[in-house]
């Protein structure tokens, strides 16, 4: 039987134990041979075992049903067993415990057992009432377990908008374990008998507990504190919970302490009606989708439509001899939501009073801002909105250089000063990683001390990057600060919005880094720390303060500004995107300037239905997005894990791990790989917690240079044409595969077979082929995986766009704009003109964006200085799709007229000179 360490997730061990019982129990109603009997009740004796470790977190089977079957088979009743495992799981695979009593009995008839709910319509399904689990923490018996139980289903009613059952847990530990493994558990009710360590001993419990950083110091905890410590616990990894604290002490001794996520307390009472409704309404709260529910409202009334937009409730539609097909093919409701009007109880996106303004406060809530405002057109007019709410012409912004093209275009609207940061190169992938915060210091200092420091206004920064590279958010912002105390932040995370619902993923965010470092900030340890380093740091040098782990002053103003694509990464329709909002002056300084730029940059017809679709994936993810997550990671990590056990798969592919993509010197806790052959699943919670930089597991970048295909060919030609899969995001060598909230097991597997008949068919075309066959494919492998391109850095701006020499920031909107005259532009031949001026020691400039898809981001913005290097990199770029760039005109550079046209700036007098002065 496969061992505990081969499975990643708890999850995954139950689904498949139940499914190895299953298999097992049948055997043996069937087996007549003495031997295989006996082997067949090892077995099972085994997953009964394994099982009965973690059965206790989950209401269905229970662990009273449980136990019953495991008394039938001890007791040599094969075949009653078979029946009740077998039915159990079909209950866990289709879901049907959330809807029904599921009989366990052999005599049993249930009615629906075929009913699945994949087989059921979406309306069958959004008629039926949603199910969850509640979690209760108490040390008590058998007896007093039922008698629990009892009295909680003794509550339910008809009318109840949910259904619930209880789990009951003995202690802080279980209950830890509980929530991080059970996903049903949507509240939990913590009872003044809980205990504080668990009996359950397990490698992959352990593994969890010891995972939690915030568990330390939890011996020390007095007993009458296990419920309220339990409650700040909880908030820490699954906050968007529901707790319910039963206690004896009085009022004083609680109205003081961090509760968490405890909605309230009851003291000393048994009043389970109480109880009851509260968690009611607590779950509904979570479950409130105001825009969404208006919509489907709108949609209900006879209106009579005399304004714009013909396709308003379908008519232009209906009436149609020619396009009755798009109605058919989308059907009624979305025509009879569409309106251009504000009326019938809907809202203003611009101006939001009425059900777009609660959603929003309700995606605060669930992504842990202070603001979050939607977007229907997506995270690039999120970007240029924050960065025009933000930025002012001639402050200086640090910009990571290889981040999205919209926040170049960005910086050229607000009239920033631009400081390119470049990412560390990964030139055997043609891929670069990300920004190391040595370079953002060494920038931040040597501005510091050209006397610039208070025109620095903003760091700029992709989190989590396109190939799943994540910074150490919290170690990054704090030093910075440490720096440039009210530096504004802008993270990128447009492919991390799922981050927030993941324990793990959850403190590389920025909203949840932001309220964190607002809190330690505060604190009187955090104060002295701060007064001891500045001492040591007195007459220390540039280098000391880039070797030292800095501590940001206390007086620091948290500003954090985060942009997602909801749309990518979560439940939303095209476009539906979040703007983020941490910002402590806000209120005071940023407040008008953002609702212009929001204002600038949103449409005044915005779609209702994307709108509609971000309240809806809110909903979601308060509800099942650590669900979902925990799924999406399973996914990925069984796919890592596949391809890198599999020996045919490892002759042509090979997955990158973070030892590939992250230098050695920014791994810290000294993880390379998060599966190995050898030794099974590497323990993430250490790497997440201490490393400059962590490979999100769910971005799976396969190495395809061993097929002879360049990724371009492979993601089209062979992927999509031959098997219909989708990805978006290739290097010169690679293929980046991205599992998300809807990838399946099924999936998966899919992908490995597809793979594995790639290497396959390889296998045979390399067996049948002649000698020079052979040599052409050794050479297009060598030439992919040996014969690369190095990867440029970013030159420098040419000095017409440089207030000085000093530092490096360059003005990147007068570039831009120079260029719209066509009298100070010209055309070079990459291999003619402008490599023989290179060559001649001649400067030339850049008079556009140069995007090359991929990389997929700038290598030249324009006033850049076209360096050798990047020359270099392409003419050895062989990819289909360059932005910017015409091949039958060459590279559009600025002319030595249009530049000397320009007014160059007065040098400033060197350091020692105004000190004479």
């Amino acid at each position: 039987m496969v061992s505990v360490s081969d499975y990643y997730s708890a999850t995954q061990l139950r689904a498949d134990r139940w499914s190895s019982l299953r298999e097992a129990s049948s055997a043996l109603t069937r087996e007549t041979q003495a031997r295989k009997i006996t082997g067949i009740k090892a077995r099972i004796a085994e997953l009964f075992d394994s099982l009965s470790v973690v059965e206790a977190y989950w209401a269905f089977p229970g662990m009273a049903a449980f136990n019953h079957m495991r008394r039938q088979f001890e007791h040599g009743n094969f075949e009653e067993l078979a029946f009740a495992v077998a039915r159990v799981k079909r209950a866990l695979t289709t879901g049907a415990y959330r809807r029904r009593e599921i009989p366990l009995e052999r005599d049993s008839v249930d009615e629906e057992e075929h009913n699945d709910e994949a087989m059921l319509s979406p309306e069958a399904r959004a008629m039926s009432r949603p199910y969850f689990e509640i979690l209760i923490v108490d040390s008590v018996n058998e007896q007093q377990e039922r008698w629990l139980k009892n009295n909680v289903a003794r509550m339910r009613r008809p009318e109840d908008p949910f259904t619930y059952e209880a789990v009951v847990v003995p202690s802080l530990e279980d209950a830890l374990i509980a929530v991080l493994f059970n996903h049903n558990i949507q509240a939990i009710v913590v009872r003044p008998g809980l205990t504080l360590k668990s009996r359950n001993a397990n490698e992959i419990l352990n593994k969890y507990l010891s995972g939690m950083r915030d568990t330390d110091g939890i011996d020390d905890v007095i007993p009458e504190n296990y419920g309220p410590e339990l409650c700040r616990l909880v908030a820490r990894v699954r906050p968007e919970l529901d707790a319910y604290l039963v206690t004896e002490r009085s009022v004083e001794d609680i109205a003081g302490m961090d509760l968490g996520i405890c909605r309230r307390v009851f003291y000393n009472q048994e009043d389970f009606m109480e109880l009851h409704l509260n968690i009611l309404r607590g779950v509904a709260a979570r479950n409130k989708t105001p825009f969404f529910t208006a919509l489907v409202n709108y949609s209900k009334q006879p209106t009579g439509v005399f304004h714009a937009m013909p396709i308003s409730r379908g008519k232009s539609i209906t009436r149609s001899h020619w396009i009755q097909d798009m109605g058919a093919f989308y059907g009624p409701n979305i025509f009879l939501a569409e309106t251009s009007a504000t009326s019938g109880g809907l809202d203003s996106l611009l101006e939001p009073h009425g059900p777009i303004k609660e959603a929003q406060e309700l995606a605060s809530r669930a992504f842990g801002s202070k603001q979050t405002f939607f977007a229907t057109n997506g995270t690039s007019t999120c970007n240029k909105i924050v960065v025009q709410a933000l930025v002012r012409p001639g402050d200086i912004v640090l910009v990571d250089r290889d981040c999205h093209k919209s926040h170049h275009y960005g910086m050229v609207l607000a009239g920033a000063e631009v400081v390119y940061l470049d990412s560390y190169p990964l030139n055997e992938y043609s891929m670069y990683g990300a920004v190391p915060l040595r370079e953002i210091k060494h920038q931040l200092l040597a501005l510091k001390a050209a006397g610039k420091l208070d025109r620095v206004r903003m760091l700029l920064l992709t989190n989590c990057t396109f190939d799943g590279l994540v910074y150490n958010v919290e170690r990054v912002m704090e030093e910075c600060l440490a720096i440039k105390p009210d530096l504004i932040f802008l993270w990128d995370e447009a492919w991390f919005a799922f981050a927030r619902f993941s324990p793990t993923y959850r403190q590389r965010t920025a909203m949840r880094t932001a309220n964190d470092l607002r809190k330690r900030l505060r604190t009187e340890d955090h104060a002295r720390a701060y007064k001891a380093q500045q001492k040591e740091l007195e007459t220390a040098s540039d280098e000391d303060w880039l070797d030292a782990r800095l501590i940001a002053p206390p007086a620091a103003r948290v500003r954090v500004y985060a942009t997602q694509s909801t749309h990518k990464t979560l439940t939303s329709l095209r476009q539906g995107s979040m703007i983020h909002v941490n910002d402590q002056d806000f209120k005071g300084e940023v407040e008008q300037s953002f609702h212009e730029a929001y204002m600038t940059h949103t449409s005044t017809s915005p779609n209702y239905q994307i709108i509609a679709s971000l309240d809806v994936g809110r909903r979601q993810v308060e509800l099942e997005g650590f669900e979902f997550v925990q799924r999406q990671i399973e996914a990925a990590m069984s796919m890592r894990r596949a391809i890198a056990s599999h020996p045919l798969l490892k002759k042509y592919f090979k997955v990158l791990a973070a030892g590939d993509m992250i230098p050695e010197h920014h791994r810290q806790s000294g993880v390379s790989s998060y599966f190995d052959v050898e030794q099974g699943w590497t323990d993430m919670f250490e790497c997440w917690e201490q490393d400059d930089f962590v490979l999100d597991p769910t971005r799976v970048t396969l190495a395809v240079g061993g097929t002879g295909w360049d990724g371009d060919t492979f993601k089209n030609d062979v992927l999509m044409d031959k098997y219909g899969i989708q990805i978006n995001k290739t290097s010169r060598n690679t293929v980046l595969f991205m599992t998300n909230i809807g990838t399946t097991r099924s999936s998966v597997a899919y992908l490995i077979e597809v793979l594995v008949e790639i290497a396959n068919e390889l296998d045979e075309l390399l067996d049948d082929a002649s000698k020079m066959e052979r040599l052409s494919f050794d050479r297009r492998v060598k030439n992919l995986t040996e014969n690369f391109p190095p990867l440029p850095d970013f030159s420098r701006f040419h000095d017409a766009f440089r207030p000085d020499d000093i530092t490096p920031e360059g003005d990147i909107r007068t570039a831009y704009y120079l260029s719209y005259d066509e009298k100070n532009c010209d055309y070079l031949e990459l291999d003619g003109a402008l490599h023989d001026l290179l060559e001649a020691g001649e400067e030339v400039v850049s008079a556009s964006f140069i995007i090359p898809y991929p990389p997929g981001f700038p290598i030249l913005v324009p006033g850049q200085v076209i360096s050798r290097e990047i020359l270099a990199f392409m003419r050895a770029l062989d990819v289909n799709e360059i932005h910017g760039y015409r091949a039958d005109l060459g590279l559009r550079v600025f002319t030595a007229e249009a530049l000397a046209s320009l007014p160059r700036p007065a040098k400033p007098k060197p350091a020692a000179a105004l000190k004479k002065d």
